[in-house]
């Protein structure tokens, strides 16, 4: 059931006009795209307080249309060779100590965008040398070597979101394959255990406690160091409705639970999404970032 009016824990003031300039002059209006505001983040106002926004590349329009998801779907834009030089700057620009970088679903590339991940580390290290860099990526059709492309190109944290349970695929995240989606993550252990892997998921789609828990076995067994969990907050009209507001005693029942199963880091919260706070947490972790006062994202 989506209810009219959302819960007080969920509302956020907006990013100030100061804060939004800021990244206005530094990411949008160098032909950039953020995640923040393409997904309609609820938490733009306080990373932009705090001068950070996490980069979306490959374009603003994916090639999937999950039903929980903002961020425009059609036919793709063609890539934009420039793109990971712009970002870096934009990443020195801004000063961030932890850079985080996520694409739409590009299904209609040989190698799903996973150059052009590769290229965008390592312009950052050229860029930013003392710049920690954590990629949120998309699955690559279960390709072996577009993900081996980004591991190669060595960022601290590979990050990628089952979103939900196994049930609620076929609903949520057409195209996608929960399967599919644990075998990345363990794939990346594999090819490289020094890196960071992190998983996201949203809560109040309709699953049950005992098919999260399900879920964060799964994730423990394919040797995933990190968790965020998040309210689903509806989007449109259009987009799957809430299920029902968790409240924020039990997201903090599902951090404990996540913990007591293995999972080292849990971020857990209403408001909570895959790059919230990224830094602090790597930072948690005894992993290098060179400061946390602008190692966040959305």
């Amino acid at each position: 059931m989506q209810h009219r009016r959302l819960p007080p824990w969920i509302r956020q003031p907006p990013p100030t006009a100061s804060s939004l300039s800021v990244i206005r002059r530094r990411t949008y209006d160098k032909g950039l795209s953020t995640v923040c505001r393409e997904a309609r983040c609820p938490n733009q106002g306080e990373c932009f307080r705090k001068g950070t926004a996490t980069f979306l590349i490959l374009g603003d329009r994916c090639t999937r249309n999950c039903r929980f998801c903002a961020v425009s779907h059609g036919p793709p834009v063609p890539l934009d060779r420039e793109e990971p030089g712009q970002v870096a700057e934009s990443v020195a620009r801004l000063g961030l100590k932890h850079a985080v970088v996520t694409s739409v679903t590009r299904d209609d590339l040989p190698d799903g965008g996973a150059s052009m991940f590769a290229a965008t580390i390592g312009a950052i290290r050229s860029a930013s040398p003392g710049t920690s860099v954590e990629v949120l990526v998309p699955d690559f059709q279960g390709s072996r070597a577009a993900l081996m492309e980004v591991v190669g190109a060595g960022p601290e944290v590979i990050n990628h979101n089952l979103e939900t349970v196994p049930r609620l695929y076929e609903s949520l995240r057409s195209g996608a394959s929960y399967d599919r989606s644990v075998e990345l993550l363990r794939r990346v252990r594999q090819f490289d255990s020094k890196i960071v892997t992190k998983s996201g998921i949203m809560v109040g789609v309709g699953e049950t406690q005992q098919e999260v828990l399900a879920l964060v076995r799964d994730l423990v067994d394919a040797g995933c160091r990190v968790l965020t969990i998040g309210q689903y907050l509806r989007p449109t009209k259009q987009h799957h409705p809430v299920d029902r507001y968790v409240t924020p005693e039990e997201f903090e029942e599902l951090r404990e639970l996540a913990l007591g199963e293995g999972i080292e880091k849990v971020a857990s919260g209403p408001l909570v999404r895959s790059s919230y706070r990224a830094g602090d947490i790597l930072n948690e972790l005894g992993v290098r970032v060179s400061g946390s006062d602008h190692a966040e994202g959305g």
